[in-house]
């Protein structure tokens, strides 16, 4: 299933579709999953619109196989293959954006409740060339994040909506170009609050369980709105992303679709 956006229909996230997303998720409207692990339907994956700009593809495809130990992808036989292109010389502001994921099935989730997340990728040597060497070790920056669009229900702060996003570390040398093993969003990489609407921010970035205690104030609980996998608007990325995990289900991307893996 591929799947190529153009950047004039979706590129600006309208009032409308976000109030509806945000209003579904204020405090006594919809009641979180208790523990945290609600299973994802296949048909409920696929392109966010609202946060897609430009013409990426985001694709379910076989693959991609190479020679060697991790030359597989580490589910089944396909992956989610992530196509961005970086800024030109000529236009500032023309990176693209891919997002994919599920805004259905996790809506209304405490995001408290999740104590597992991460994803297995595939880094090539030209998307560590394309990104900055002086901006983490390996290009490490550049590579697909996992993000949470949540209402932070924050006493402190206005803000209904904020994104949570997961920036992984480098993938390490000797996993270029092929399979990577699970990189584990609660134990590396570093997270932030789009919104900086708590200490965990761009500028300030925190590790997972410190993401978790700025969120829980006491008072009601940040609540997920969609989940899934985000590149871009930095540096031209070529790729694929595979065995998605939130708790405990592991999404596999295969061609046909994404199918749920129940583990520990």
């Amino acid at each position: 299933m591929k799947v190529r956006l153009g950047a004039g229909r979706w590129k600006v996230l309208t009032a409308t579709a976000l109030a509806t997303i945000v209003a579904s998720t204020v405090p006594g409207t919809v009641s979180a999953v208790a523990d945290g692990n609600r299973v994802a339907r296949s048909e409920n994956w696929g392109v966010i619109p609202r946060n897609t700009i430009g013409s990426p593809v985001a694709d379910l495809r076989f693959g991609p196989v190479v020679p060697g130990s991790n030359g597989r992808p580490p589910y089944g036989n396909g992956s989610l293959g992530i196509e961005v292109a970086g800024k030109s010389a000529a236009e500032a502001d023309d990176a693209e954006k891919a997002d994919f994921g599920n805004s259905v099935d996790f809506l209304g989730e405490n995001l408290l409740q999740v104590d597992r997340v991460g994803f297995n990728v595939f880094q090539s040597s030209v998307n560590l060339a394309n990104g900055d060497p002086n901006d983490g070790s390996l290009g490490g920056t550049n590579l697909p994040s996992v993000r949470f669009e949540i209402n932070p229900n924050l006493s402190t702060s206005p803000d209904r909506y904020t994104v949570a996003v997961w920036r992984p570390d480098a993938v390490q040398a000797r996993y270029l170009d092929q399979w990577s093993p699970y990189l584990d969003a609660t134990a590396s990489g570093s997270w932030y609050l789009t919104g900086g609407e708590t200490n965990c921010n761009q500028a300030a970035r925190c590790t997972f369980d410190e993401l978790q205690t700025s969120l829980d104030d006491g008072g009601a609980t940040p609540t997920i709105l969609s989940f899934g996998v985000h590149k871009g608007r930095d540096y031209a990325w070529v790729g694929a992303v595979d065995g998605l995990r939130l708790n405990q289900y592991v999404y596999d991307f295969e061609a046909n679709g994404v199918n749920a893996r129940r583990v520990r």
